[in-house]
């Protein structure tokens, strides 16, 4: 890390994705311009991990960020298709830096807000029905080996359509999403990773929240 603070003296880097100028990534995210040469670091280190090509590959970061390639998921497949702003199958340097700035301390309540929704609008219809709430739920207790009832996982539905549907018409929009936040902020708490204020270590963050079926429909 010490090498990043001190002189760093290019201000672009190439890779297959062309020039990124780290002085432009800076000054569109939250980062300071040695924690866009830090993350360039971690990117390069990632994006070789399984095909050197200078991209983060889907193995690639399923592999950093779930701690394995192959197994397939629908959350981990969210979380990259969020990632891949060009929709190209593969994560450029740029795109990893803007998506990462979102779970940033500094980051504006309103664009973690606008991610989650996006997360959970599987079918990117403007909208999250019961359905696509059902589904993400069961995938994020999948990858934390929980195991609910089906009682239970009814439960947490209900609730959470019945605080977030204010229109009643069994799905949830963008304004609703942001309401709903609004009265259960403890539904962002994992949108926040607070080492990414200070990179101090180079470890890929974990997107896999720790509670995150107790916040789903329940009060902060």
């Amino acid at each position: 890390m010490q090498a990043f603070m001190g002189c760093f003296c290019f201000k672009k880097v190439k890779n297959k994705s062309g020039y990124t100028d780290f002085l432009i990534l800076a000054s569109e995210t939250p980062f300071t311009v040695n924690e866009v040469k830090a993350l360039y670091d971690l990117f390069k280190r990632l994006s070789s991990s399984i095909i050197d090509d200078g991209l983060i590959h889907k193995e690639e970061f399923q592999l950093a960020v779930f701690r394995n390639s192959s197994n397939q998921n629908l959350f981990a497949d969210r979380v990259f298709d969020l990632f891949d702003a060009k929709h190209n199958g593969v994560i450029e340097f740029g795109e990893f830096v803007r998506s990462l700035s979102v779970f940033h301390p500094g980051a504006a309540e309103s664009d973690k807000t606008a991610f989650l929704f996006r997360l959970y609008d599987l079918r990117q219809t403007g909208y999250i029905d019961r359905e696509e709430l059902k589904e993400m739920l069961l995938a994020l207790l999948g990858e934390l080996d929980l195991a609910l009832s089906n009682d239970m996982v009814e439960m947490i539905l209900e609730e959470t359509m019945a605080k977030a549907d204010s229109k009643a018409d069994g799905k949830i929009d963008e304004e609703e999403w942001s309401e709903f936040v609004k009265n259960n902020p403890s539904v962002l708490k994992n949108m926040t990773l607070p080492y990414l204020q200070d990179l101090t270590s180079l470890t890929f963050p974990t997107f896999v929240p720790n509670n995150e079926a107790e916040n789903i429909g329940r009060n902060s």
